[in-house]
């Protein structure tokens, strides 16, 4: 993403720290050494990528595992948290005002991205109402075949006693365990 975004993002302000030394093995996943200097082209995305990094290595550091000191270990993971969200809000803010510059420059875009959604929106709501009213005629059909059930009074003994009977034969028996 970030190369079909190059040069998109210059002038931002440097990005965050580098990440404290990982696990071993975790070269892979910290694609610059510990402690080596940011290139000066790194662009928005590269520094919300490596903030992100940071975020990960900090909370999975040998350093903050084995350490004793809860208060400096929680400090530095909120710092390095709190640099990746403001680098992810600046990276928002980007997409705004690139989507502003777009509204202005475009605007019978994003009115048909607009259509577009609206157009979506209401597929997932028919098909959402499709689905509650087949339930609906299913319960339906439960009623009425228990109303069918309840409407034949020349089956039915008269009095309160026979109807408990009646009512009580279509409870199944419970099972005796031995």
């Amino acid at each position: 993403m970030a190369a079909s975004l190059g040069g998109m993002f210059t002038g931002q302000p440097p990005g965050p720290p580098p990440p404290p030394p990982g696990l071993p093995g975790q070269a892979s996943l910290l694609q610059a050494a510990p402690g080596a200097p940011r290139p000066s082209n790194s662009t928005l995305v590269d520094e919300l990528e490596s903030s992100f990094e940071a975020c990960f290595a900090s909370l999975v550091s040998q350093d903050y595992v084995n350490g004793t000191d809860q208060e400096e270990i929680r400090t530095g993971v909120d710092q390095c948290i709190q640099k990746f969200l403001d680098i992810a809000r600046q990276t928002e803010c980007f997409f705004l005002q690139k989507r502003l510059q777009l509204s202005v420059q475009k605007p019978d875009q994003v009115i048909k991205e607009d259509v577009s959604e609206l157009r979506s929106e209401l597929q997932r709501k028919d098909a959402l109402v499709q689905k509650h009213l087949t339930k609906l005629r299913h319960w339906q059909q439960v009623l009425e075949d228990i109303n069918v059930q309840h409407k034949k009074p020349a089956d039915m003994p008269q009095g309160s006693l026979a109807f408990l009977e009646q009512a009580s034969a279509n409870i199944p028996a419970p099972l005796k365990q031995t």
